[in-house]
C-alpha cells in the first residue's frame, strides 16, 4: 500500500532499526503499550512476540483491515482507528492504571501529538517515539543555544529526556528527506521545579519566545494580554523583584529563571 502523504506516512522498513527501538523498549509480558501508528505493524510483530498487552491507534482506516487480518488473532492487541490528538489515553488504558508509549510520529503533527501525551502523564509512564532529528535535538537542548525554546522547556518540565540513535532516511520507504532520531522520554512524579500556575507559566513561556530577536522585557510587554495582566505601570518594577536582567534574551534562561518570571509577573494578573 502506498504511503500517504496528506498523513506524513513514511513506514518503518529496516529490521535491525525496528530491533533496535524494540531493544530500548524491553516490552515485558502483559504491560500495557500504546503504539501510536503501527502502519504495516513493523513494531506491532516485536511487541506482539513480546506478549504486550497492545493498544494500536492507527489515523489511516486503509490499514486497519491488513492489521487486524494480521494480528488480530495474536495475543492481546487492539485496533483504535482514530487520530491520536483526540485519544483519551487514560481511559483508553484501563484498568491498567499506567502505560508506556512507542511510536514512529509523522513528522507534520509530532509536537501536537507529544503535547498531548504529556496531558495525559499521569497514565503514561514512558514514551519511546522516533521524531525528526531536529525535532529531537530542541526537545533536549540546554539554555543558550539557538535550539532551546518553548519545546525545550515543556517536555523537560514534565519528562526525563534520553536521546537514543539516528536512523537514516533508507531505514522507510519512502524515505523522507531528512534523518530521524529514536528518544526516550520518561515522565516525572513531579515537575522539574515547583510550578504553582502551569498554564500560566507555559503561556509566559510562549509569550517570552514569541520573538526570540527581542528582549524578555519586549516580549513579555507584546504579550500582556495573553498573559492577563492589566497593571502596565507595575511591571518592570515586579520583574526586577526576581532578580532578572530584563535586557536578556529567552534562550538564556533557565527553566528555574522562567518560573521566578512567571511568580512575578503573575502577581500581576487581573
Amino acid at each position: 500500500m502506498k504511503a500517504k502523504r496528506s498523513l506524513g506516512q513514511n513506514f518503518l522498513v529496516d529490521r535491525h532499526i525496528q530491533q533496535r527501538i524494540i531493544g530500548a523498549v524491553a516490552p515485558a509480558a502483559g504491560e500495557t503499550i500504546i503504539e501510536i501508528g503501527p502502519g504495516h505493524g513493523a513494531l506491532t510483530q516485536w511487541l506482539v512476540r513480546a506478549n504486550a498487552r497492545i493498544i494500536a491507534v492507527e489515523a489511516d482506516l486503509d490499514l486497519i483491515p491488513a492489521l487486524d487480518a494480521r494480528f488480530g488473532a495474536q495475543g492481546a492487541i487492539t485496533l483504535i482507528h482514530a487520530d491520536a490528538l483526540d485519544v483519551d489515553y487514560c481511559r483508553l488504558i484501563a484498568p491498567a492504571p499506567a502505560a508506556r508509549v512507542v511510536a514512529n510520529l509523522p513528522y507534520y503533527i509530532s509536537t501536537p501529538i507529544l503535547q498531548r501525551l504529556i496531558q495525559a502523564r499521569t497514565c503514561i509512564s514512558e514514551m519511546t517515539v522516533m521524531l525528526q532529528r531536529e525535532v529531537v535535538e530542541r526537545i533536549g537542548a540546554l539554555p543558550g543555544g539557538k535550539e532551546y525554546g518553548y519545546l525545550s522547556v515543556l517536555v523537560q518540565l514534565y519528562c526525563e529526556v534520553v536521546p537514543l540513535f539516528d536512523v537514516p532516511p533508507g531505514a522507510f520507504r519512502p524515505a523522507p528527506k531528512v534523518t530521524s532520531s529514536v528518544v526516550r522520554l520518561r515522565t516525572r512524579a513531579t515537575p522539574a521545579v515547583a510550578v504553582r500556575d502551569e498554564a500560566f507559566f507555559l503561556t509566559l513561556t510562549q509569550v517570552i519566545f514569541s520573538q526570540r530577536r527581542k528582549t524578555i522585557l519586549n516580549n513579555i510587554r507584546a504579550g500582556l494580554d495573553r498573559l492577563g495582566v492589566a497593571n502596565v505601570d507595575g511591571l518592570e518594577s515586579s520583574l526586577s523583584d526576581c532578580g532578572i536582567d530584563l535586557r536578556r534574551r529567552a534562550e538564556t534562561l533557565t527553566i528555574q529563571e522562567i518560573l521566578q518570571l512567571a511568580e512575578s509577573v503573575g502577581k500581576l494578573k487581573k
